[in-house]
């Protein structure tokens, strides 16, 4: 009898991109959060490559799902928010939850998935809380391409910088000089180097982990300029959000959900709309990276 926790689609002989499933089971309200789920997935399937979508279900790290299963996580109430330490408890409680980067980053790589899109990474909180994402260790220590736009804007982005730099974590500018801040093009804050096309990532990357490193490249795509919220803007909202938390004593796997939503409220719905250009735009790059390390390899002899 197979008793791995694993159930991997057919995804061979394709180029894949892994998916993240906590925007669907956290971080998006009913059906948004199903049609952009399906929305991803058909993104990346126009450019070129197949969805694997993250989740588990009944206790199953399913890498990649059904349209039927899609819908099922999207309205499971009580999900299990399943970072890289919460696999055993899902598994053996038997639970359904969202991957977050972290723990779709560890199911994609031990799948042998090279490619992942999301949203933004999580990462350092106010300095004082000592709140650090897990998602910054799965960086350090998971050879994958990671597209993301940048950190996401409610934490605290000079320290996560610091962060991805202490742990040799590679952060690219596609395109750009400037380091995104997720709902806004930019942030003031430079990256460690800019790449304006697919291929290059591709050289990039390979030349990162034939050296023997083995962090992630991070990928910092800026979501399209009509769908940004400008920084200053968005930071004043920010500052109100983390006041609120503070003040109503939100933290660990809460506070982010908390500080998304209040968002939303604060921007007059901005920043979702904000989040769901930002994600599709990621997908497609994601898929179109994806395409090109299938290229490159059967260019070689």
């Amino acid at each position: 009898m197979n008793k791995s926790p694993f159930h991997i689609s057919q995804l061979f002989n394709y180029p894949v991109v892994a998916l993240e499933s906590t925007v669907i089971t956290h971080g998006l309200p009913r059906p948004k959060n199903l049609e952009l789920a399906r929305d991803m997935e058909r993104v990346v399937l126009e450019h070129g490559a197949k969805p694997a979508t993250i989740a588990i279900l009944d206790g199953k790290i399913r890498v990649g799902l059904t349209d039927a299963e899609l819908e099922r996580l999207a309205y499971t109430d009580n999900a299990r928010k399943i970072s890289r330490r919460d696999f055993a408890t899902a598994i053996i409680k038997k639970e359904c939850g969202g991957t977050t980067v972290a723990g779709t980053m560890f199911a994609a790589h031990q799948a042998g998935i090279r490619v992942f899109a999301t949203g933004g990474i999580g990462g350092v909180h106010e300095v004082e809380t000592l709140d650090i994402s897990t998602d910054l260790q799965a960086l350090a220590d998971t050879p994958m391409v990671v597209v993301c736009a940048g950190a996401k804007a409610i934490l605290d982005l000079p320290a996560t910088l610091e962060y991805l730099e202490t742990m040799a974590v590679p952060v690219i500018g596609y395109g750009t000089d400037e380091f995104p801040a997720f709902y806004s093009r930019s942030s003031g804050l430079p990256v460690s180097a800019r790449l304006n096309h697919p291929d290059e990532i591709v050289r990039f990357s390979k030349a990162h982990w034939e050296l023997g490193m083995k962090s992630a490249v991070l990928v910092c795509n800026p979501l399209p300029e009509a769908d940004e919220i400008p920084w200053g803007k968005a930071e004043g909202a920010i500052t109100q959000a983390r006041k609120d938390a503070n003040e109503q004593g939100v933290h660990g796997q809460a506070l982010t959900p908390f500080l998304l939503s209040r968002m939303k409220e604060l921007t007059g719905g901005e920043s979702l709309r904000a989040n769901l250009a930002l994600l599709l735009n990621n997908a497609k790059l994601a898929a179109q990276v994806a395409v090109a390390f299938s290229h490159s390899e059967e260019k070689v002899i």
